[in-house]
């Protein structure tokens, strides 16, 4: 029987899980987990995929992302198709490495994304990897030491994770660290497991087509919230296979562009330009950063609007992590508390 189709929409949170065929290893050393890695850092800032936390264990690798244009799964071949060639050539083997498919959950964001970033990054402590929390902290294979600023990680957003903890880096990562201790001693843990397909039973039409086998309690996996949530989502997902996404309009960073560049006191041509002016480079970060990582640009498009390269890109956005948290009260109207970025004037 053929699978049911993944659900998905842009923007979209999903709860991604990647085991191991036969739960065997798909980090066999530092070596895999480093290629793994660098293989997020590359493609989920340039398909517009926000990853707010991760972390690699032996078998499998947890995953809290915002979907792009190019969608979740796209994406996500991507990464998991290039990591399996490279890793069976190093390792002098062929075949699988990878259970199926891997799993995305389709997440009611506001339920369910602090309960998910707790439970994703505490999953190292939990299966006996590290010895407590403060070995969590130096753990290198997960978000959280990036969270608490022991690391960098430019495709990990930060930013959006802490400003739910608070306005200022002095009082969000203390929240933040404390938000995670609390999870060890829960006594009633939620259930992070889909099902909200089960929960609204007769919300979805497909689900009248599936009758039998595996594939019945796989399709009510695919989504982790309330039936509203189910209802309201399916709106936008039911005819997602046939859809193609509609690309931003590249309008929008020369705006963006022009309305950074008055604030920073610089010429919008001198954004896209190779110019190492201290305000023009920070300028040109935040450009990139809201362009990537708030309407899903990709990094070449921003690099073709910007008439700079695509590794110039790459540096404003390493760049950008750097400098938020020391300019995010000069922008506020584009990065207000929802984390949505609202369009800037178009108006020359």
């Amino acid at each position: 029987m053929p699978r049911g189709p993944r659900l998905d929409t842009p923007r979209a949170l999903h709860h991604v899980i990647a085991r191991g065929i036969e739960r065997r290893h798909i980090f066999r050393d530092d070596t895999d987990r480093t290629d793994f890695v660098d293989r997020m850092r590359r493609l989920f800032p340039d398909t517009g995929t926000a990853l707010y936390a991760w972390s690699l264990l032996s078998n499998h690798a947890h995953m809290l992302l915002r979907s792009g244009p190019a969608g979740i799964s796209k994406t996500m071949h991507r990464l998991l198709g290039g990591y399996v060639t490279t890793f069976n050539r190093r390792h002098h083997r062929c075949g699988h490495l990878f259970q199926n498919r891997f799993k995305s959950t389709l997440v009611e964001e506001k339920s369910y994304f602090l309960e998910l970033l707790r439970y994703i990054h505490l999953n190292p402590l939990r299966a006996g990897i590290v010895a407590d929390l403060d070995a969590l902290t130096r753990y290198p294979w997960s978000g959280h030491a990036v969270l608490l600023g022991r690391s960098s990680f430019v495709a990990q957003d930060c930013e959006f994770v802490l400003r739910q903890f608070g306005t200022t880096l002095s009082a969000a990562r203390p929240a933040y660290s404390a938000f995670v201790e609390e999870g060890l001693h829960q006594t009633d843990p939620p259930d992070l497991e889909g099902g909200g397909l089960r929960r609204s039973a007769g919300g979805w039409e497909v689900r009248q087509r599936i009758t039998r086998g595996r594939e019945r309690w796989a399709f009510d996996e695919r989504v982790l919230g309330s039936s509203a949530f189910v209802q309201e989502t399916l709106a936008t997902t039911h005819d997602s296979s046939t859809r193609r996404p509609t690309p931003p309009d590249p309008a929008i960073i020369d705006a963006l562009c022009r309305d950074v560049a008055r604030r920073w006191r610089v010429g919008a041509a001198e954004v896209g330009s190779s110019s190492r002016c201290r305000d023009v480079v920070i300028a040109r970060a935040l450009v990139a950063f809201i362009s990537v990582r708030r309407y899903g640009f990709t990094q070449t498009a921003v690099a073709r609007a910007l008439r700079v390269s695509k590794q110039t890109i790459f540096r404003s956005l390493v760049r950008a992590d750097q400098i938020l948290p020391l300019v995010a009260s000069d922008i506020t109207d584009l990065l207000p508390d929802d984390g949505a970025v609202r369009p800037p004037q178009t108006a020359a």
